[in-house]
């Protein structure tokens, strides 16, 4: 996976598709974001620079309620290339 804003921005579309809003604030994050799961908003640490919150956002993905369906198709593919490089570490 590239560590481009193009690849952040199709990391965040999985979650904003599946109704979650996505904010970055400042604060002190001990994992780097924080998640309101009954409001459905995801912050992150502001100061993370792109890679890091790719990272955190991949790290985060398998704690989201996604609905697969609900997804376009180009989101459905990046969602599964997460998931399975999540499972090979």
């Amino acid at each position: 996976m590239k560590y481009t804003q193009h690849t952040l921005d199709k990391v965040e579309r999985i979650a904003e598709e599946s109704g979650y809003v996505i904010r970055y604030e400042r604060g002190n994050f001990q994992s780097g974001y924080c998640i309101l799961q009954s409001k459905r908003v995801i912050v992150l640490n502001k100061f993370l620079q792109t890679e890091g919150r790719i990272n955190t956002m991949v790290e985060l993905m398998p704690q989201l309620d996604i609905n697969f369906d609900a997804l376009t198709l180009e989101s459905q593919k990046m969602y599964d290339e997460i998931m399975t490089v999540g499972h090979e570490k």
